[in-house]
């Protein structure tokens, strides 16, 4: 390498490149990586240096070199590059690699405006030293390249204008703990501080989106789910399209309730007009959808919820795909069809659906989730009626023209109705659930708005973390685990803020956390079983007894010392019904594990008791928060050894934990010889969880004859997922080769949590 070549340095001034220091700096990132060629990296880096280079340049090219390299040969780069990546960030954020002192840090945070003022009123300079004390910025080092370009892109705090970052990750994590036990007593917050800091940094629990990029800011909004449910009404159409834009612009993900908008063609105002139906009022919501970017942060987004007997149905179904015309279409929304065993029983036995208008047929809709006798009674009465306005159609042909789209755009998605009424902490006929959220696993009860500031109404939230599976020793390590994500979790509901009086009702009237799981494929490999043949039921059964036993005991003893959250008589809890109650049974014929709780005590103090959150689990895709652990997706087998995941920083390689030793324990996601293992196990779950699952459906073509996947197939996966109990699906992933990697047949594109082939990105 030529050394006349001169560098521009930050400040402005011109030198000759130091070359020693620049491998100074890769032999330093190597230090105990296998397989890493410092001299391959710089020869890399080196062809694209010119003169005048800037050092920032420079830095970015040797990262760039050292991520390319990252194989499933050659794991280790992935750390390499993040290393060197956390050099080049400290550098940008304080002008040098090591970091300030805390206190320090937040009396210039707080006077630019980037963290809340309110940590320099509820904590002391002493309080700043103890916590410095805890901070270990090594740390940092554990981080895969993957990670690193997360924490830059979403989650520390910066000028997204200007490209500025002002903190480094060891900062996010006590901040958030400082924030949220910030009300905790004097004698005992720094001991939560520092348990909570150690398991979060420690990839133990890991933090959504909203809480990682949010808490420690001036922001307030932390929710990852809001669920919105609009009436059959001009304001409320309003109201929900504001309530809508407040929370896409604070981070969150929408689900939004429309079932109730009567259908195409009905009377209004007596007869005066006739309603436009349903589709133009799902294009003003999709207008609010896409109204915010979220800060950079992610994209707005939303899940629309529909019945899937509404006389408009089969114009609804088709709403995402790629024919017609705009006039026809809303495709920058996804759906879910909501079903119930009614629908299912007329599919087996070659019947009829009747379709209807909600508003035609009085209280059909309100007891479609609240009472399923009495729903199947008026439905019957409603279909002999002949002077209400139906159609029918063959149930067959329905659910056909449903799994048709759902494969077709990889985001119809499924509720199943009665399953998230019938086994849930809510009771039906008090608090009714009649919705999921963007990602499906949330299932809380909402209410109507009239109006922004409805007291009537309703909008449910929910906030998230998880628990990283691959980094537990055994089960009881999630009894501290429980205590500290829920105490944190449940101080975040009061310390955040709520535009709308709605959601600060429910929110703090309920109380509702959703509590999950990364990184089970590891786990499953770690323990030598798969997801296809049964041979990890008792473990999924075992584990996830542990984790709601845990999350209950943890919530009945804070409600011992602060109360039981105020709407818990609304729960089933209250009355001392507990998820295994209510489960469905047809599980029990999948694996003989017993019970390992005490659950008749537990079932005892939480009547005596209550608790002080009405949910306690929910089970989500984790698709970016995941990759901060450097863990596998949710409870998603891995699509390849190493995933390629295409963002706006690039693209990012991250390879499945501990490669070298477990490669031939992982099943991966194409290996799987069918959906059927994943489903029950999902389902073994679900007898666990209090909210619900984001689980998906994925089909390789090329298993089937003609390379179609047969509709016959569709039905079988939609009514395995029934039987055992699972109240949502998720994405449909359609396997097309299109998002292999041509030097590496191993790695398929990953767009935005989804195979490239499923949603057409």
């Amino acid at each position: 390498m030529n050394q006349s070549l001169f560098v521009t340095k930050r400040d402005g001034h011109r030198e000759s490149i130091n070359l020693d220091k620049i491998h100074r700096v890769l032999d330093w990132a190597a230090k105990g990586l296998n397989n890493v060629s410092i001299s391959q990296v710089e020869l890399r880096s080196h062809i694209q240096f010119y003169n005048g280079i800037n050092t920032s340049d420079i830095h970015e090219t040797i990262i760039k070199a050292a991520a390319d390299l990252i194989s499933h040969h050659a794991p280790d780069y992935q750390y390499l590059a993040a290393r060197l990546s956390i050099f080049h960030l400290r550098k940008k954020a304080y002008g040098k690699f090591e970091p300030p002192k805390l206190y320090d840090q937040v009396i210039k945070m707080v006077e630019i405006g980037k963290y809340d003022h309110n940590l320099l009123k509820d904590y002391n300079s002493k309080e700043f030293e103890q916590m410095n004390s805890f901070i270990d910025h090594w740390r940092d080092m554990n981080f895969s390249y993957a990670a690193v370009k997360q924490l830059e892109g979403k989650y520390l705090v910066q000028n997204r204008v200007t490209g500025d970052i002002y903190e480094s990750a060891q900062f996010l994590y006590i901040l958030i703990a400082a924030c949220l036990f910030s009300k905790y007593p004097c004698d005992i917050r720094m001991s939560y501080i520092k348990r909570f800091y150690n398991a979060i940094s420690t990839f133990k629990i890991s933090l959504p989106t909203p809480i990682m990029s949010g808490v420690r800011t001036p922001t307030r909004q932390f929710s990852s789910c809001v669920l919105i449910e609009c009436n059959d009404s001009l304001d409320s159409i309003n109201a929900t399209s504001s309530c809508i834009i407040k929370y896409i612009s604070q981070r969150a993900g929408i689900g939004i309730n429309a079932g109730r908008i009567r259908a195409v063609g009905s009377p209004i105002r007596g007869g005066e007009a006739f309603h436009t139906g349903c589709i133009p009022f799902y294009k003003h919501f999709q207008t609010a959808v896409k109204s915010c970017s979220q800060g950079g942060v992610r994209g707005g987004a939303a899940t629309l919820f529909y019945p899937i007997w509404h006389l408009e149905v089969e114009s609804l179904l088709v709403l995402k795909n790629n024919r017609g015309v705009e006039g026809n279409r809303v495709r920058h929304m996804d759906y879910g069809i909501q079903i119930n065993k009614l629908m299912y029983t007329r599919l087996l036995k070659g019947k009829k659906i009747t379709l209807f208008s909600p508003s035609d047929v009085p209280d059909l809709y309100d007891t479609f989730f609240a009472d399923q006798e009495k729903f199947e009674y008026l439905y019957c009465k409603y279909e002999q009626d002949n002077r209400i306005r139906k159609q029918h159609i063959k149930a067959i042909d329905l659910f056909s023209l449903m799994m048709q789209e759902r494969a077709s755009t990889g985001r119809i998605y499924i509720q199943n109705v009665d399953h998230c009424n019938t086994h849930s902490p809510f009771n039906p006929h008090i608090a009714p659930v009649r919705q999921s959220n963007l990602c499906l696993e949330i299932a809380l009860p909402t209410q109507p708005l009239e109006n922004v500031n409805d007291k009537n109404g309703e909008i449910a939230l929910c906030t998230l973390s998880a628990f990283n599976l691959g980094a537990i020793n055994n089960l009881d390590d999630l009894q501290e685990l429980s205590t500290l994500t829920v105490r944190a979790l449940d101080a975040l509901l009061d310390y955040q803020h709520y535009p709308i009086p709605a959601a600060k009702r429910s929110a703090i009237g309920r109380r509702s956390l959703g509590i999950g799981v990364i990184n089970f494929a590891y786990y499953l490999a770690k323990h030598s079983v798969r997801y296809s043949d049964g041979s990890a039921n008792n473990l999924t059964h075992k584990t996830f007894e542990a984790i709601q036993y845990y999350l209950l005991t943890a919530s009945k003893e804070l409600a011992k010392e602060k109360g039981s959250c105020p709407l818990f008589q609304d729960t089933t809890y209250s009355q001392g019904i507990l998820p295994i109650d209510t489960y469905k049974k047809d599980l029990d014929s999948l694996c003989n594990e017993p019970l390992h709780f005490d659950w008749e005590k537990l079932r005892e103090e939480i009547k005596i008791y209550g608790l002080r959150n009405s949910t306690l689990s929910a089970l989500m895709p984790s698709e970016t928060s995941s990759q901060i652990s450097n863990a596998t997706n949710g409870i998603e087998p891995p699509r390849g050894h190493i995933t390629i995941k295409a963002s706006k920083d690039g693209i990012l390689r991250q390879v499945v934990p501990e490669y070298d030793r477990l490669k031939d324990q992982y099943e991966l996601l194409w290996e799987m010889p069918s959906n059927e293992g994943y489903l029950k196990l999902v389902g073994l779950m679900q007898k666990f969880i209090d909210q619900s699952i984001s689980s998906n459906t994925n089909y390789d073509p090329n298993r089937f004859s003609n390379g179609k996947v047969p509709m016959k197939q569709l039905f079988k996966d939609l009514l395995t997922a029934y039987k055992f109990g699972l109240k949502t699906l998720y994405y449909h992933n359609t396997r097309d080769g299109a998002g292999d990697v041509q030097h590496d047949p191993l790695s398929p594109i990953i767009y935005d949590g989804c195979e490239s082939g499923a949603c057409k990105i």
